[in-house]
């Protein structure tokens, strides 16, 4: 195995959410490649420019510039790397089963440029056993080795937190494994060499990614009660922050809160465990529960502001409504997995005329993925045309648009998030 020296080089497989922060930060300390099947992607970023918004792009520029970052989407620009890092999506289908497919693919590319002496890392979240089972039966099959004898494998689940200016990929704590005890101590020296926040060996590759999968398991089932118990205070005319307020008092409450599940974590991962539980027999329940609860918050919350708003001194016929934010989280342009679209749609199907506006997602991204339009022109200056605003992501672009807001509309902010403390002036 080689040992780690600044002459490493490093091929990070798929430059996305999770590839990019990796390739840029081991491009500071070793010579790396970075991989990506797409051309749109590779171009725009030797252009530096990231439109997923993780990284400074100074710091691209500068690691293109000197060679210690090299960018490509031609598999034998890479064939010379010591370390292959996969970092490939791991969706979910239309039947909320596991699309393995990029992982299967970028194995089988990963496996015909294969050396002796190589370390393969996995980085995509998926169910225990797929390293194992799926991965490294295709790196064998294409490059002609065996695991722990022609090459090595690792698996390392990230933990990127998307839109989290305080939480890089520095700042978060590593978990790695590997195929065998060598292996798992050259690749906590690794991760470590750029890991501020430390790196914990687990003790295989199963142990990593169950560890992975339940981190988003447990607050997908968290915040599926916390949703529940809102439907429920709904029904009694009870507050649920305030509800919340007064329990979080006592030390040990855990204060989630109720909204939109999107994302590819937390609304993707809980299907990946419930997957591999059904295929050895095991109900999960409560997993399950907590997934419907959470896919059906859109609904939910679109029926609930039509109710509240025909109900209300404010409600007109023919109105125009404005969802405020697209993407699936708060300050950050990821629109995947977003529950917003549910509200649109089922807004939609009532006859609203609605308007989508999001600073921060990419327009075209959106259009093409699902067909709709996202405005993202100042929404100060148009807001006032509305008769009904619902704030569905608290992008802090909307903190203040409260003083824009005609004082005729029906608002139904979600996050109870938007200020009008203007208005009393």
């Amino acid at each position: 195995m080689k040992l780690l020296t600044e002459d490493l080089k490093i091929c990070v497989v798929g430059l996305g959410y999770v590839g990019l922060p990796l390739a840029i930060e081991f491009a500071k300390k070793y010579t790396v490649f970075g991989f990506d099947v797409s051309k749109p992607r590779i171009e725009s970023l030797k252009a530096h420019v990231d439109i997923t918004q993780e990284i400074d792009v100074r710091d691209l520029k500068s690691l293109l510039d000197s060679n210690s970052l090299s960018i490509t989407n031609k598999i034998e620009d890479v064939s010379t790397a010591d370390i292959y890092i996969i970092t490939v999506p791991t969706p979910i289908d239309k039947n909320n089963q596991p699309d393995l497919s990029p992982l299967l693919q970028s194995s089988e590319v990963v496996g015909n440029v294969l050396k002796e002496g190589s370390i393969v890392v996995y980085e995509s979240t998926v169910f225990p056993g797929a390293t194992e089972d799926i991965c490294i039966p295709i790196l064998e099959k294409y490059s002609g080795f065996k695991l722990n004898s022609g090459f090595y494998c690792g698996y390392s689940p990230e933990r990127i937190n998307p839109g989290d200016p305080d939480r890089g990929l520095v700042d978060i704590m590593k978990v790695v494994s590997g195929s065998n005890f060598e292996t798992a101590n050259f690749l906590t020296s690794l991760y470590s060499s750029i890991i501020n926040a430390g790196v914990h060996t687990a003790k295989s590759i199963k142990v990593a990614e169950a560890a992975k999968i339940i981190e988003n398991v447990q607050r997908d089932v968290n915040i599926g009660l916390v949703n529940e118990l809102a439907m429920l205070f709904n029904k009694l005319d009870i507050s649920t922050s305030e509800v919340l307020d007064a329990a979080s008092t006592k030390w040990n409450f855990l204060n989630f809160t109720p909204g939109l599940v999107g994302g590819h974590c937390i609304g993707i991962d809980p299907y990946y465990l419930t997957y591999k539980a059904n295929s050895v027999g095991i109900d999960t329940k409560i997993i399950m529960s907590s997934r419907q609860v959470n896919d059906n918050m859109g609904f939910y919350t679109a029926n609930s502001f039509i109710k509240e708003y025909k109900n209300s001194v404010k409600y007109k016929e023919d109105s125009k409504v404005v969802i405020l934010g697209f993407s699936f989280k708060d300050n950050c342009p990821d629109h995947r997995n977003t529950r917003v679209i549910d509200i649109y749609n089922e807004l939609k199907n009532f006859g609203f005329e609605v308007t989508l506006h999001d600073p921060l997602v990419d327009k075209e991204q959106v259009m093409h993925e699902f067909k709709v339009n996202i405005v993202q022109k100042n929404i100060k200056n148009f807001i006032s045309d509305y008769d009904a605003i619902i704030l569905a992501v608290a992008h802090d672009e909307y903190k203040t648009i409260g003083k824009y807001i005609n004082d005729e509309a029906f608002v139904y902010d979600i996050k109870s998030f938007l200020d009008f403390s203007d208005k009393a002036l």
